[in-house]
């Protein structure tokens, strides 16, 4: 696919899929979604990391309202099936650790968007709201999902109904992304954090994934069970005997991600 909303670079197993519509804060028409969900499958398979983060002063402002495709077609059911839903599904279930870069607002279905990284980094002067209820909608896009398993029922019920600012910091204090960084020290802080995950063990990393998410459905039980085959898994890895050797010879592990 030729990228128009979006750029995707590969370098030292890190990808970084850009957002790229600076001029409307990007926000998501038709044509990112599907641009979206392709890099991430294109991603994956040449990286080990994939990060998420946009060009200019803002993350993602959400939906495009002005999307001529979305005002002729008004059936926001058909265009959260057909378009989110795999662009949603692309960036969770993605194969290698994915990590939201966030450089500025995120709104709607910008803030959904971030959510669905497996690690958040925002920016301190980045800002996250649920805009929704503003134009007389519920949160979609992912975030009634996202939310209360990141910062807990009473805090996205309050996010969702008063559609209020919620700042890098406050984010970060009640456990919804997993760190605010301050405005000099963001990219570097973000790369720095790609470039250790690109060169961790990336077979255990799709099975940490694996294990948190499937433990909202599963009871004590069934969780230790899924344990035990994972880490049955990840014990017949390359790079666990890698890891133990480094540990014994006490240096820095090699991971290979196999």
């Amino acid at each position: 696919m030729d990228y128009e909303t979006i750029t995707l670079t590969v370098t030292d197993g890190v990808a970084v899929v850009r957002l790229n519509r600076p001029e409307v804060m990007n926000a998501l028409n038709a044509r990112m979604r599907a641009e979206i969900t392709h890099a991430f499958g294109a991603a994956e398979k040449q990286a080990r990391v994939v990060v998420l983060t946009a060009s200019g002063r803002a993350f993602c402002s959400g939906q495009d309202l002005s999307d001529s495709s979305d005002i002729a077609n008004p059936d926001l059911e058909r265009t959260l099936r057909d378009e989110y839903a795999p662009m949603l599904r692309a960036i969770a279930n993605c194969a290698v650790p994915t990590i939201a870069a966030v450089n500025g607002a995120a709104a709607g279905a910008g803030a959904n968007l971030a959510l669905c990284a497996d690690v958040v980094i925002a920016t301190e002067s980045a800002y996250f709201m649920q805009a929704f209820t503003r134009i007389g909608l519920i949160p979609d896009a992912g975030g009634t999902y996202w939310m209360p398993r990141s910062m807990g029922g009473p805090k996205a019920m309050g996010a969702a109904l008063f559609a209020e600012k919620i700042s890098a910091q406050q984010a970060d204090a009640w456990g919804m992304i997993w760190e605010s960084v301050a405005d000099e020290t963001f990219e570097a802080q973000w790369q720095a954090r790609a470039a250790h995950l690109a060169q961790g063990p990336t077979l255990a990393y799709g099975f940490v994934k694996q294990a948190i998410r499937e433990n909202w459905g599963h009871d004590l039980e069934a969780q230790i069970a899924l344990e035990g085959k994972l880490q049955g898994s990840a014990g017949k890895s390359r790079d666990f005997k890698e890891g133990v050797v480094a540990f014994l010879e006490k240096r820095p592990a090699k991971f290979e991600g196999r």
